[in-house]
């Protein structure tokens, strides 16, 4: 059984532009959620960005400071660059108030990213729950753009409630379309709510599906908690470590490896992460 990889084959990530941010324009700014926004950028300079699906930008905003964001597009799909943002913080405030036309500082890409080519050939099994369909939403993205390098991709998304979702529209149409598979659920839903679809945490969408272990690779991004209960379920299917990829959420500061604020043992989220086939973090206390 081919294993797969969750950064790039010679073990390095991306370290351009680690400390000068380069300045970037806001294209356009949509509202997701009542406390999230996705954010269009392009670079002054028109230069690629360069990111992977599963990668991290540092947003810079001049007297404020620096926050991670994960990139929430895909290469393929244009010279821009998307960021989902949920209000949070000191810095995600001002970015919730700008507005198409100004400008910020990026730095990055950072930290690994899911090896799209080691998926090559297998089924990609997509588990997202709360804010982890941003960074989802990238592969997602880049492999409907290279379907034909791969097997049939199959969705598994789900969030607080139908107001929390992320991607409306983005979700109906993977729900509608005949060359993939998506599942929706949501924990509850609140009175007066209009909403006919499925009720219940993620882990029930796993015990219908129909999965060929030898053919499939599990990728998973969402809350802590969320991943001790769905591996259990995705090993009752038949999977190994070796076909599951996480991508661990961890405070992160500076991006480079030099705070130590995302350490977890002897790795670094942002540098040996934060994206890492289960494996290699299965056995370290405090990684999942």
């Amino acid at each position: 059984m081919t294993t797969t990889t969750a950064s790039s084959s010679s073990g390095h990530v991306c370290r351009t532009h680690l400390y000068e941010p380069f300045r970037c324009r806001i294209e356009s700014v949509a509202d997701l959620t009542p406390t999230e926004k996705l954010f269009r950028l392009v670079r002054l300079d028109e230069k690629p960005f360069g990111h992977k699906p599963g990668q991290f930008m540092m947003v810079s905003i001049g007297g404020i400071g620096e926050a991670p964001i994960s990139v929430s597009s895909s290469p393929s799909r244009g010279a821009h660059l998307e960021l989902g943002v949920r209000k949070t913080g000191v810095l995600t405030a001002a970015l919730h108030a700008m507005q198409a036309g100004d400008e910020l500082g990026l730095r990055g890409p950072f930290g690994t990213f899911f090896d799209c080519d080691a998926m090559k050939g297998k089924n990609p099994l997509l588990i997202s729950g709360g804010c982890g369909l941003a960074p989802m939403r990238a592969l997602i993205q880049y492999l409907q753009d290279h379907q034909q390098d791969y097997g049939r991709m199959t969705i598994l998304y789900g969030a607080k409630s139908p107001q929390d979702m992320l991607y409306k529209d983005e979700v109906k149409a993977w729900q509608q379309s005949r060359s993939l598979d998506c599942h929706v659920t949501v924990d509850n839903v609140i009175s007066g709510t209009c909403w006919d679809g499925r009720v219940g945490l993620i882990t029930t969408l796993i015990p219908p599906l129909s999965v060929e272990p030898d053919k499939t690779v599990a990728v998973i991004v969402g809350p802590p908690i969320m991943y001790k209960f769905v591996i259990p379920e995705l090993y009752d299917k038949g999977l190994r470590d070796t076909d599951i990829v996480v991508s661990l959420e961890r405070y992160m500061k500076c991006g480079v490896g030099k705070c130590g604020h995302c350490t977890i043992d002897h790795l670094y989220c942002c540098l040996d992460g934060p994206v890492f086939r289960l494996d290699q973090v299965a056995g370290i206390k405090g990684a999942l």
